[in-house]
């Protein structure tokens, strides 16, 4: 029969992670938010709780866990703030997981170390100004000179790219072309401060206030040839797997949101009076609680599924698609309802809720847009585009 409740070990994270968010993140995560300050300190703790290593072998100072086990840290943690989630999982499953997926052994032993103990953090390099659905339609290139890459081009919307501690981006560049004419892409790693490689001033954005994001650009940025991740011609392939594994975590930083939105509605119904009852007494509020609930609840169940067949070696692109596309959407739609439960306190951004409902529309967009989830799931279901 399935059984869906977690292992001691798996508990025994959650309930460390739950702790180390609600003590040590929530307290002083709003003003970082208010800034739109980078939390070092925060993520320095991370480091040294072993998170940034979770899913790694101990052998290149990982934990030794698996990606189940970072999903949870990521619930968790954006059940309080997903500014710092996606820190986490953008640092993991996007800056380190292509490095030791089709990483060399000699990039592997100067990298995942760092990458695992947080003492650096790596982005990835895959969006540009005008490609960003549609990831094939790459401008940037990496010609060969001599034994270097020459890269030129520009990225857009790169999480954790130009903090004091982000030691490398591993870049998506159009390295030739094949029989048929269409690009080769390859993965080249380009370590910050390479000259050529320069990071734009943060963004200006909505929410994730507290997260780094910039815009790339590669000027006849000259690195080694070893640079080069995996096979060259295999950057795209080597994108998209990474890309599904990323939906499964982003899946489970909207499960956290959704849930923070109930966490947090449900106290606030507990306290508020209005014409002389608690408002949590009221249908339509209880009505509101129990539909996000069931929000929530839903979703985890999806993004469980995705992992557990992830875990096992299955095909998992469907349920990936799924999962990223229920969480997103109960993320936006709890925010919403948690907002109006709390009136116009949920307006104000000194109230969490007000971070929910800033920080829950990029998840509906980030890592592929929700109309790019509904198109893997058809596809995944054997329909295909008409001529």
């Amino acid at each position: 029969m399935l059984d869906f409740r977690l292992d001691e070990d798996y508990e025994a994270l959650r309930k460390t992670v739950e702790e180390f968010a609600r003590e040590e993140v929530a307290p002083v995560i709003g003003g970082f938010y208010e800034r739109e300050e980078f939390p070092y300190e925060v993520v320095a703790k991370m480091g040294r709780m072993g998170l940034f290593g979770l899913p790694f072998p101990e052998e290149f100072g990982g934990m030794g866990g698996d990606y189940f086990a970072l999903c949870l840290a990521l619930e968790e943690l954006a059940r309080v703030d997903s500014s710092v989630a996606i820190t986490l999982e953008a640092g993991v499953s996007l800056g380190t997981m292509p490095v030791f997926r089709f990483g060399s052994a000699e990039q592997k032993a100067a990298w995942l170390p760092r990458l695992c103990s947080g003492e650096v953090l790596g982005s990835f390099g895959l969006t540009e100004p005008g490609s960003g659905s549609d990831a094939g339609a790459l401008r940037t290139t990496a010609r060969v000179d001599g034994d270097e890459w020459v890269i030129n081009g520009t990225k857009a919307f790169i999480t954790n790219s130009g903090t004091d501690v982000t030691g490398l981006v591993t870049v998506a560049a159009v390295t030739g072309r094949r029989e048929d004419g269409r690009p080769e892409i390859s993965a080249i790693i380009v370590p910050s401060g390479t000259p050529g490689f320069s990071v734009s001033r943060k963004y200006s954005k909505v929410g994730w206030n507290a997260s780094d994001t910039r815009e790339l650009s590669f000027q006849d940025c000259r690195v080694p040839l070893g640079n080069l991740v995996g096979e060259r011609g295999r950057g795209y392939a080597q994108f998209l797997q990474t890309l599904d594994e990323g939906r499964v975590a982003i899946a489970a930083i909207g499960v956290g949101l959704a849930q923070g939105c109930v966490d947090e509605s449900l106290k606030y119904a507990g306290e508020r009076e209005a014409f002389g009852h608690k408002i949590g007494e009221y249908q339509a509020i209880q009505f509101k609680i129990a539909e996000m609930e069931a929000r929530t609840h839903t979703a985890r169940l999806a993004y469980y599924q995705a992992a557990a067949k992830m875990l096992r070696g299955e095909p998992f692109k469907r349920e990936a698609a799924i999962a990223k596309l229920v969480s997103s959407e109960a993320a936006m739609d709890n925010a919403r309802q948690a907002t109006q439960i709390f009136g116009g306190y949920g307006f104000m951004n000194e109230y969490p809720v007000g971070r929910f409902y800033r920080d829950a529309k990029i998840l509906e967009i980030g890592e592929g847009t929700s109309e790019v989830q509904k198109m893997l799931i058809a596809r995944e279901l054997g329909l295909t585009r008409s001529a």
